[in-house]
């Protein structure tokens, strides 16, 4: 009886650090605590998504996983973050997951264009996917980047989780419920394995951080360590975006690109809207397609508003119009949440 405790013990460590992705339903009577404050390392290269840092739960209490950018499991995905939601007297864990539309994360203000709802970071056109560069850290070259301000009218707070004492209070739309059964897939092996190796390190418990990880936010999976990894910040509870400038546009050079394309069109995240009054062309609609990574795992929008889209002074700040930049620029300030 002793030695069945004992495996079974050992079967629970090492499930519930990997159950946020696994589909394990987790239920825990007290709340995650708040987000930390970070800013958001360099997009390591074309086609990476941004995917935010949650709290995950394990054998020794809640634990962080910080956020990371990850290429996604096949062309035209966007991710949708996991959020803890409270229900039946316990907060329950919603796994995050790859779609071709973004459906409902809690109303949770993740940052970095994960604003509650919807997603402001950038979309997919065609084989590839346009950076907004008002709210990714994307310095780069060789990707397409474009600017638009985002004017967030959510209360910005830190608050990690739907519902309960003091939880957002969020519910989804008719539309955001129909998209959550359309067809999803799971996180990515690298991103499973980035959960497991913060869960395997106690630097990452709330016990023993204090809610104050010394590392918030890696530039890749798993790269705990190294001049690429971001701390969490002390206080500010505020995301702020780094100043939009203009960006120069020098001779596209041609680019090399034998990813296959997708059989059929997915929408991604938000184009630039045009601008009826301002006679330019408008934006082609966001397409579907982007980076391929072999091995998807089959699985079965607080409102932020957009008001003015720049400051007017340059048309390559004009998010109407996608500007395929090259910056060569480290020097600007890093998004923070």
């Amino acid at each position: 009886m002793r030695t069945l405790r004992f495996v079974w013990l050992a079967v629970l460590i090492l499930v519930i650090p990997a159950s946020s992705f696994a589909g394990v339903s987790i239920s825990v009577n007290i709340s995650p605590p708040a987000l930390p404050v970070y800013e958001q390392p360099s997009c390591p290269g074309d086609g990476y998504i941004w995917t935010p840092g949650y709290w995950a739960y394990g054998p020794e209490g809640y634990y962080w996983v910080p956020g990371t950018w990850v290429m996604p499991p096949t062309v035209g995905l966007l991710w949708t973050p996991g959020y803890w939601g409270w229900g039946s007297g316990v907060y329950i864990w919603h796994a995050g997951y790859w779609g071709s539309h973004m459906g409902f994360y809690g109303g949770v203000n993740y940052g970095f264009g994960y604003f509650s709802t919807g997603y402001e970071g950038g979309y997919w056109r065609d084989r590839h996917f346009y950076y907004n560069r008002t709210v990714n850290n994307v310095t780069i070259t060789n990707v397409h980047i474009y600017n638009k301000t985002v004017i967030n009218n959510v209360t910005v707070n830190r608050i990690s989780y739907n519902g309960g004492r003091g939880g957002v209070n969020a519910r989804p739309t008719h539309e955001q419920e129909m998209l959550g059964h359309e067809h999803h897939f799971e996180a990515t092996n690298m991103q499973r394995e980035h959960e497991r190796g913060a869960g395997s390190n106690r630097g990452f418990l709330a016990s023993e951080n204090h809610g104050r990880p010394a590392i918030a936010a890696t530039s890749r999976p798993g790269e705990f360590h190294g001049p690429r990894v971001e701390p969490a910040r002390v206080g500010g509870s505020s995301y702020r975006p780094p100043e939009t400038r203009t960006i120069s546009r020098p001779e596209n050079r041609p680019r090399s690109d034998d990813r296959p394309m997708p059989r059929e069109e997915m929408r991604g995240g938000r184009a630039p809207q045009p601008d009826n009054n301002s006679g330019r062309e408008a934006s082609p609609r966001q397409g579907g397609y982007g980076p391929e990574n072999a091995g998807p795992h089959d699985n079965g929008r607080g409102h932020e508003n957009t008001g003015p889209h720049s400051d007017g002074s340059s048309h390559e700040n004009a998010p109407h119009q996608e500007r395929e930049g090259h910056s060569d620029r480290g020097h600007d300030q890093h998004p923070r949440y």
